[in-house]
């Protein structure tokens, strides 16, 4: 059953680097003749738009009357998209944390024979809720390198905004068995299904074999991970 359940989280975090690596690409794919088309296509409008200026006959009362109408449609519109955002969750206040609300950073502790804490806090201007008290954490995209949610620690919510942090302990190694795969990187998401994974680079190289992580935790000493 956990086996499953890790697996499904591996293939969460592969999909959605897959996904944003696309959207790069994508991105990047747009040249500069899609702007001449852009371009070409704006002009022959503005053209249209001041002929029909000129057959009206350019009364100005009409004309003022028509910005100001235009003025007021476009304000509209503002507002709705402001309420909308407002409603979606998408403000920056009361959501729920996604990987790229956050900043991370990473440093390597030497208790419990070594880890590392991961500390998040929010972007400014971002106040939102880690709603998930595990993060999906893993070495690579093999199942092997999912870590183990081991359950320490864990308030549920933890509200970050401004200076507030959370922490949660990962451990790449918890075998006593010598090697392991090394990696320099580690992925965390705030949930399974979160689509922007953040690739978050290791103070030093890491061995791993069966890693463990924590729950997320406002106290760095609840956050020292453990098998049990």
């Amino acid at each position: 059953m956990m086996r499953s359940r890790l697996a499904a989280r591996s293939a969460r975090l592969v999909l959605a680097a897959v996904a944003v690596t696309a959207l790069a690409a994508t991105t990047t794919a747009c040249g500069p003749e899609e702007l001449a088309d852009s371009g070409s296509s704006a002009a022959p409008s503005a053209a249209a738009s001041e002929g029909g200026d000129k057959s009206d006959g350019g009364d100005e009362s009409d004309k003022s009357s028509g910005d100001k109408a235009s003025t007021g449609g476009s304000d509209s519109s503002g507002s709705n998209d402001k309420s909308d955002s407002a409603d979606s969750g998408k403000g920056g206040y009361g959501q729920s944390c996604g990987t790229n609300d956050l900043d991370f950073t990473v440093t390597s502790e030497s208790q419990a024979g070594g880890y590392y804490r991961v500390t998040a806090k929010a972007k400014s201007g971002i106040t939102c809720y880690l709603d998930v008290n595990t993060p999906t954490v893993s070495f690579g995209s093999d199942l092997d390198g999912v870590a183990s949610p081991v359950g320490q620690g864990g308030e549920e919510p933890i509200k970050l905004t401004g200076s507030a942090v959370a922490y949660t302990g990962i451990n790449p190694k918890t075998t006593n068995t010598e090697g392991g795969t090394e990696f320099e990187h580690v992925i965390i998401g705030t949930t399974e299904e979160d689509p922007n994974p953040a690739e978050l680079k290791l103070p030093d190289t890491a061995t791993v074999d069966k890693p463990i992580v924590t729950n997320w935790s406002t106290n760095a000493a609840e956050t020292v991970p453990v098998l049990v």
